[in-house]
């Protein structure tokens, strides 16, 4: 331990070299920033797919058609499909789900987004996006003409200039429909941009179209969800006539697509993590550079301290502290400017209408990001540190 003496004689000397000083908080400063930015942003994006694995998705599995695309695959699912799904053992009831690409108009703005059906009566279709009714009401069995929007049509300047309410009209398709409710953000703007209307409406949009189910959601077992796909693979299989390899559709559990979605995130956030580690390894390499000469500018001046009673273990603890020092300041205030982007990016990601990037912070992240930081300081401190402490009397009174 350190007495107050040796603590302020420290810190004299960290200021009587401020220059470079600073330059090596600096390194360490950019490093723990971009680890803190990098991290808070990734754990946003954790829990945000958590949420899905733990809400009302978590019992529900997707059929869709192989293809290339959302809507207009190259193979169809059909109401005969649905009635196999809804009778595989393990089902508790399912639903199918139109979706086509749809040109929206208010007076001389045009946009195009997606326009989604699903049934009032089995709706677990909506109930796998997870998501809950901002404003208005949800729509009903035998709603004619009624429409629930997202998020962004509430938001001036986000789809259309001027926003919509509940009981506004909205031209789709040509047609004048009624706007019935709208959905909570989402986060992201095409999410957010969706329109939802019923199965059994969603055919009058499209009169000369021939419709098909984008995906059929079923409601299943979850302590038996991987047998129940099973079942389904196996009837739909043979319902279809096709072999076991060659299925022109794939069975996949909500959990299992965010799993897939959080194997190439993972990989992402810690390619990036990498990165920034490179940094602060490099900052390690310039704190170790500044304190190996630090040691040898002040070689006459530690001779002189252990002439007049300065032990080995008194002169070691000494370059400890400043090289501690040095990460534990750089460690806050990288933490602060870190955590001051990040903010300032939530904002702008928000006014954009891309919530679900926002970052997350706890308390666990800032003391982590310092600690690191001071740690990164006192290691790279400890081989100047103990070179100082062995400095031998005599050479060291003679050093120029």
């Amino acid at each position: 331990m350190l007495s107050k003496e040796l603590i302020k004689y420290s810190l004299k000397n960290l200021w009587a070299r401020k220059g470079r000083s600073f330059l090596t908080i600096l390194s360490i400063f950019v490093g723990i920033a971009t680890i803190f930015i990098f991290i808070s942003y990734g754990l946003g994006l954790y829990f945000y797919v958590q949420d899905f694995t733990t809400g009302s998705s978590v019992d529900k599995v997707l059929i869709m058609p192989r293809g290339t695309g959302f809507i207009d695959s190259a193979f169809t699912l059909d109401d005969s499909d649905l009635k196999v799904v809804e009778g595989t053992l393990g089902v508790y009831e399912a639903s199918g789900s139109y979706n086509q690409v749809a040109q929206i108009k208010k007076n001389r703005e045009s946009v195009y987004t997606f326009l989604i059906s699903y049934d009032p009566k089995v709706p677990v279709v909506i109930e796998s996006f997870d998501v809950e009714i901002e404003k208005g009401r949800w729509l009903k069995e035998g709603d004619q003409g009624k429409v629930i929007l997202g998020y962004g049509y509430m938001v001036p300047d986000r789809i259309f200039s001027k926003p919509y309410d509940v009981g506004d009209k909205i031209e789709i398709q040509g047609k004048n429909l009624e706007v019935v409710g709208f959905l909570e953000e989402i986060g992201s703007p095409p999410d957010d941009a969706q329109i939802y209307t019923t199965n059994e409406y969603f055919p009058e949009i499209y009169p000369d179209k021939e419709l098909s189910y984008g995906m059929i959601v079923a409601r299943v077992d979850v302590d038996e969800i991987d047998r129940t796909i099973d079942r389904i693979e196996k009837d739909l299989r043979k319902h279809r006539g096709l072999e076991e390899g060659k299925e022109d559709f794939h069975v996949q559990s909500f959990k299992d697509l965010i799993e897939s979605f959080s194997i190439v995130l993972n990989g992402v956030v810690g390619f990036i993590i990498l990165i920034a580690l490179i940094s602060v390894l490099v900052s390690a390499i310039n704190t170790a550079n500044t304190m190996i000469t630090s040691v040898l500018e002040r070689t006459k001046e530690i001779g002189v301290m252990k002439a007049i009673g300065a032990t080995n273990s008194e002169v070691f603890n000494i370059f400890l502290f400043e090289s501690l020092f040095l990460g534990t300041i750089a460690g806050i205030f990288g933490v602060i400017f870190g955590w001051a982007l990040a903010s300032g990016g939530a904002v702008i990601l928000e006014g954009y209408g891309w919530g679900f990037l926002s970052p997350y912070f706890s308390w666990q992240l800032y003391l982590g990001c310092i600690i690191f930081a001071a740690l990164t300081g006192a290691i790279s401190g400890t081989i100047p540190a103990r070179g100082a402490s062995r400095t031998n009397v005599v050479d060291a009174l003679r050093y120029e």
